[in-house]
């Protein structure tokens, strides 16, 4: 990368005593060059006169002699106006003429307007429209002079070479110049300047920084070296784990054996054990704010006897660190009181509020799951209940125990019946195919037919016919039962179904369940962790010091601007 050379900025001076030339200037020989400008603030002991002897000295002294006559052949003297009607007249634009009037001011010109700027640059031998130099800009006070030299100084003026800025001494007399011993002791003596200078100002910086940056952290230091507590930490971890998930190919069944199947309960867990709830329950059993506000408590640290809620919470924020790993599924709690004890009961009671709370969060949902299959159980066995009851009414009502057994009772009555009328009709045609039969074993065969077929009849007749209003048949009394006999048995299925439900939502309920799992048990220390005087104190170090270098900067650009 290509970088630009820079240089200092030096307020300089313009030389007098110069005279143009054609295609550039060159310095008199009293003006300073380059190589003076190397020696700082060093003063040839003439001031503003050209050094005696010289041309430029010459030059002055004959123009104080006799002014300047016109030379020969020249042309006469053109009136003002004349000269403004032609400038006007070539079309200058506005950006031209405010570039001649900024011209015509930097070297102490007054012109009435623009276009006379023009003419007076003009006659001064100076372009108007003409880019100069950066380093002629810079115009010191004795240029308020200028419109008392002649134009050829001025002229000569306006192209010469910047020159350091003196300072203001005895201007040595006339004629007498400095030797090689008085130089070199001019340089030392400006050497002698600049140490000193840069001392004082190492000095004033050191007085900042004692003031600034060495004082706040030696007062912090000393807070935590000699004022501060020592507090004691006690290291928890723990984990919140789900029952072993259903065989499932759904998602959450992937993900119940991972961390991230209780973000959200560990999360939770987090904000309530840094909420105001558990502060306040922790005051209320363990004495949170008792154990603060003792006067063996550095004055920083200490609760007031009066102090709020707020005040006590906010304690309680910066005595407990608390985070969750989701990487890993932890909970890292570090606890901090005065003494070790009190650090590890503090640690304990909020491992205890966890684990409640982990409890509550899912026994809400188990309750309503379990509820929900106990209802559909005790309904369904209230109905299976009913369905048995009318069973028992129907049969103590028709007196009928099992109507199937009664109809294969009297199925089998009429045919035991039927077989015997054969019987008899048999030994009736028997008799009757007899040349000379007896009429009186006919009479009683006939007479046995007659109350067979009676029977018969009568027992068809009461398995569907009514002989009363209280009368009921047999199949009327088969079909109640049927049909009670069905509802029993889709109650006692309903049942059975029911059964299986409640047990199903009770292991899905214990499935819901969480534990919290304690992988790091609080162990009270022995050694006070808090508070970390080298660490701190060299933070504070490098806090002040980087306030106060931003706080210098600052102050530097806005002095450059100001002076810019």
């Amino acid at each position: 990368m290509t970088m630009k050379p820079k240089a200092k900025k030096f307020r300089v001076r313009r030389a007098t005593g110069v005279t143009p030339a054609s295609g550039g200037t060159r310095p008199a020989a009293g003006a300073p060059t380059q190589d003076n400008a190397l020696l700082g603030e060093m003063e040839d002991g003439f001031g503003d006169a050209p050094y005696p002897g010289s041309a430029a000295h010459d030059r002055a002294s004959g123009a104080q002699a006799a002014p300047p006559e016109p030379a020969p052949g020249a042309e006469p003297e053109v009136p003002v106006e004349q000269e403004l009607a032609a400038i006007r007249q070539e079309g200058l634009t506005g950006r031209q003429l405010r570039m001649a009037r900024r011209t015509a001011q930097k070297h102490g010109l007054r012109p009435a307007s623009d276009f006379d700027a023009v003419r007076l640059l003009r006659h001064r031998g100076i372009d108007p429209f003409a880019r100069t130099n950066m380093l002629e800009l810079i115009v010191n006070d004795a240029q308020s002079g200028a419109a008392a030299q002649t134009p050829a100084q001025a002229q000569g003026n306006s192209q010469t070479l910047p020159a350091t800025m003196r300072q203001p001494s005895v201007p040595a007399p006339a004629g007498q110049a400095y030797d090689e011993n008085t130089r070199a002791s001019e340089i030392m003596r400006v050497q002698r300047d600049l140490a000193t200078r840069r001392r004082k100002r190492l000095a004033l910086l050191a007085v900042r920084l004692m003031f600034f940056v060495m004082l706040p952290t030696f007062l912090i230091g000393y807070y935590f070296f000699t004022v501060a507590t020592p507090l004691y930490a006690t290291h928890s971890e723990f984990l919140i784990q789900k029952a072993e998930a259903s065989a499932g190919g759904d998602l959450s069944g992937m993900l119940g054996g991972t961390s991230f199947a209780t973000v959200q309960e560990s999360i939770t867990v987090q904000s309530y054990l840094e909420s105001r709830e558990a502060m306040l329950r922790l005051d209320a059993e363990l004495g949170f704010r008792a154990h603060f506000s003792g006067e063996d408590i550095d004055p920083l640290t200490r609760l007031a006897p009066d102090a709020s809620d707020e005040d006590v919470y906010d304690t309680y924020l910066k005595h407990l660190d608390i985070g969750y790993d989701p990487t890993e599924g932890l909970v890292r709690m570090e606890v901090v009181a005065a003494d070790a004890e009190t650090s590890q009961r503090f640690s304990a009671a909020l491992i205890t509020y966890a684990e409640e709370r982990v409890d509550q969060m899912t026994q809400r949902l188990r309750e309503s799951q379990m509820a929900d299959a106990n209802s559909s159980f005790e309904d369904a066995e209230l109905r299976m209940v009913g369905a048995q009851q009318r069973v028992i009414e129907l049969q103590e009502q028709r007196g009928v125990l099992s109507a199937e057994a009664e109809v294969n009772t009297v199925f089998q009555q009429i045919s035991t019946f039927e077989l015997q009328l054969q019987q008899e009709r048999l030994r009736l045609l028997e008799l009757q195919s007899n040349i000379r039969p007896n009429q009186t074993r006919v009479e009683v065969a006939e007479r046995n037919i007659e109350r067979l077929e009676a029977l018969i009849s009568s027992l068809r007749d009461g398995l569907t016919a009514t002989s009363g209003a209280d009368d009921v048949s047999l199949a009327r009394i088969s079909s109640e039962l049927i049909v009670a006999q069905a509802d029993l048995q889709t109650r006692q299925l309903m049942l059975s179904q029911a059964l299986q439900a409640m047990e199903t939502a009770r292991l899905e309920a214990n499935r819901q369940s969480l534990y919290l799992s304690i992988g790091v048990f609080p162990v009270a220390p022995d050694e006070a962790a808090y508070p970390r005087a080298f660490e701190n104190t060299l933070l504070a170090f490098l806090v002040f010091s980087g306030i106060y270098l931003l706080v210098s900067m600052t102050i530097a650009i806005l002095r450059e601007q100001i002076s810019a």
